[in-house]
């Protein structure tokens, strides 16, 4: 029988078990909670982002997942008050780089968060005021290519400060901190 998890991936963790000996500053799930052998991570946040992060045993459904069947939504604080043009941008896809080749992202769901939200505190504090403004946003996507939320913002002019993923289908963060993990009987509908 296939085991499933979601976690609150903090700050400074990788999304896999096992780094390359030159990695070995970076922080692994696994030194969060005891997982089953077998546990892999369904997609990827890098060390930077945080956020919701489902952990299976059953890899069909980490592709089902991972495919543009499941929506995939992400809270960004940005460099500067975002407008409202960037996110009319976003929404209808920007050319960004993947692997040194152009690729076209597909619209998406963005829109404006006027009030900060309710996140834990991160590890590591972004900046200060003295820097200037930042704001915040949301973003639904389908597609998730390698650093595609980064991408997209700095393509727009607004680079991402911090990113957390909130959302997976119908499965979010609602009540967990970052580090917490939680046995789940599915992962999506």
């Amino acid at each position: 029988m296939h085991q499933h998890y979601k976690i609150f991936k903090p700050y400074g963790y990788v999304s896999q078990f096992k780094i390359e000996p030159n990695r070995k500053s970076l922080k692994r799930l696994g030194e969060l909670y005891d997982f089953p052998l077998g546990i892999m991570a369904v997609g990827r946040l890098d060390a930077d982002s945080e956020g919701l992060l489902f952990l299976t045993t059953d890899g069909k459904l980490s592709n089902t997942i991972n495919s543009e069947k499941v929506e995939k939504e992400y809270y960004v604080q940005v460099d500067g008050v975002i407008t409202q043009e960037a996110i009319e941008q976003m929404k209808e896809g920007v050319a960004i780089a993947i692997n040194g080749e152009k690729h076209q992202t597909k619209p998406c769901k963005a829109f404006i968060i006027e009030q900060t939200p309710v996140l834990p505190k991160r590890a590591k504090p972004i900046r200060d005021k003295r820097h200037g403004p930042t704001s915040w946003f949301s973003i639904t996507l389908r597609e998730g290519k390698f650093r595609q939320v980064r991408k997209m913002t700095a393509v727009v002019g607004f680079p991402t400060l911090r990113l957390v993923r909130i959302r997976i289908g119908d499965q979010t963060i609602k009540g967990m901190g970052a580090g917490d993990v939680v046995g789940l009987v599915r992962l999506v509908r």
